[in-house]
């Protein structure tokens, strides 16, 4: 692929702004400044630089973020920062989107792809794939509402009962919950439900990805072992 068209694939610029760009020396493949725009290479894994910031050529992007409260999954906020201000610029031109939307007060784990397909896939209630929450309520937490979350309670304006597939107490006011689906506002419903109220919602993980020791507002890409549990292959 040419050097050009390798850059405005991953998300940096126009064609035209690219061509500038390296005909300026501010590209390094390798070690090595490369001035011509028509210069090709084989992409899949190329390790390159635009002014010092290091990169790999990606086909598709599969990212980890550690989200923080006071973040909206929106490019166009309405009230609180984008979750793509913690994000390279690069990520969000090439189209890179949240695998389920958090709410802005909601932190964890939060998946982030260009991938159609692999959106769809994680996101769909068809492929069941599991989202854990920690979840800290108002009142305490009885057995009653832990058997209701367990045999499915039904939301408002959605007659569907909803049930979760594993519920347990952490303590008097907090318990794991997790769901296979990725309804509006699904947890802090489920609650409401059953007559208790959401006052803190961490997404513990998403399948098997987890944050590990991630810290909060930074991300990485996943590795291939998640890529593959998530796409139901083996690693």
């Amino acid at each position: 692929m040419q050097l050009d068209r390798l850059l405005q694939s991953q998300g940096w610029g126009s064609r035209k702004q690219c061509q500038q760009w390296i005909r300026a020396g501010r590209v390094t493949v390798g070690n090595e400044i490369v001035t011509r725009p028509t210069a090709t290479f084989e992409p899949d894994g190329l390790r390159y630089a635009v002014d010092g910031e290091a990169a790999v050529w990606r086909a598709s992007l599969y990212l980890l973020l550690h989200k923080p409260a006071g973040h909206e999954c929106s490019r166009e906020p309405q009230a609180h920062d984008s979750v793509f201000s913690l994000l390279p610029a690069r990520f969000a031109a090439r189209g890179v989107q949240p695998v389920g939307r958090l709410d802005q007060d909601t932190t964890g784990v939060l998946l982030l792809t260009d991938d159609g397909p692999l959106l769809h896939r994680i996101s769909s209630p068809r492929h069941h794939v599991p989202k854990t929450y920690l979840v800290s309520c108002r009142h305490e937490i009885d057995d009653a509402q832990i058997d209701a979350l367990l045999g499915g309670v039904v939301l408002r304006d959605d007659p569907a009962p909803v049930a979760a597939r594993q519920c347990e107490r952490v303590d008097a006011r907090r318990l794991t919950l997790v769901i296979g689906e990725g309804r509006y506002h699904q947890v802090k419903r489920m609650l409401a439900a059953v007559g208790n109220r959401v006052e803190a919602l961490h997404r513990v993980a998403v399948g098997t990805v987890t944050l590990g020791d991630l810290a909060e507002g930074q991300w990485r890409e996943l590795t291939a072992d998640e890529l593959a549990a998530l796409r139901g292959t083996p690693g």
